[in-house]
């Protein structure tokens, strides 16, 4: 589906198809490569499902181990 980009005084804007309405509210806006993406914020404040992209899942991934010794004062 294609749609047009227009300028709206200093900035750009796109005009979203119905099909792709969304709710008037905050939205959250970045990119990936030459993609722009554009999600709906939760009451959160966080976009869907942003807490599970950025999860780190490699198992060598982790501090280092520190030893601690007591010291008498």
């Amino acid at each position: 589906m294609k749609t047009k980009i227009f300028k709206s005084g200093n900035s750009l804007a796109v005009r979203l198809p119905k099909a792709f309405e969304l709710s008037c509210g905050p939205v959250s806006i970045h990119r990936e490569g030459s993609r722009i993406i554009i999600e709906e914020v939760s009451e959160t404040g966080w976009p869907a499902g942003f807490f599970e992209s950025i999860r780190i899942t490699r198992k060598d991934f982790a501090r280092e181990k520190t030893a601690y010794q007591e010291k008498t004062l």
